[in-house]
């Protein structure tokens, strides 16, 4: 077997209507309701599924608000993604900072949601 793309991701969250709010206000995530109570968040051709910690399927009951952590890309510039967090009020944890992307080199911050999950934002830079 060999992997071929990434379909979605994963975020245990104790409050799905929070995560939302927080995820469409901050990044501009359009959240859907995939089914009555079954939310998503979704940006360009990619979605995260956030699933409620107070009601784990089987299958994800280890799983724990906060134990997210991941990136995602903007062409917004790293300084306007800063000032922007910070009008927000959204600590910035670590950065700006280059690092090692998927494709190449990518200048980043990083900031927790509300429920502890780890998100660093970032600039694909070209590769010299």
């Amino acid at each position: 077997m060999k992997a071929t793309a990434l379909d979605h991701i994963v975020l245990a969250v104790d409050n799905v209507e929070r995560a939302c709010r927080f995820y469409e206000r901050v990044l501009g995530m359009e959240p859907r309701q995939e089914r009555p109570g079954k939310w998503s968040l979704h940006f360009g051709a990619n979605k995260i599924s956030l699933q409620d910690a107070r009601a784990f399927p089987d299958i994800a009951r280890d799983t724990v608000p906060g134990s997210g952590n991941f990136c995602v890309l903007t062409d917004t510039p790293i300084d306007e993604v800063v000032r922007q967090l910070s009008a927000e009020g959204i600590e910035i944890v670590a950065g700006p900072g280059e690092r090692s992307g998927a494709v190449g080199t990518i200048l980043s911050v990083y900031f927790k949601d509300p429920d502890g999950n780890l998100v660093e934002v970032s600039n694909q830079l070209k590769n010299i």
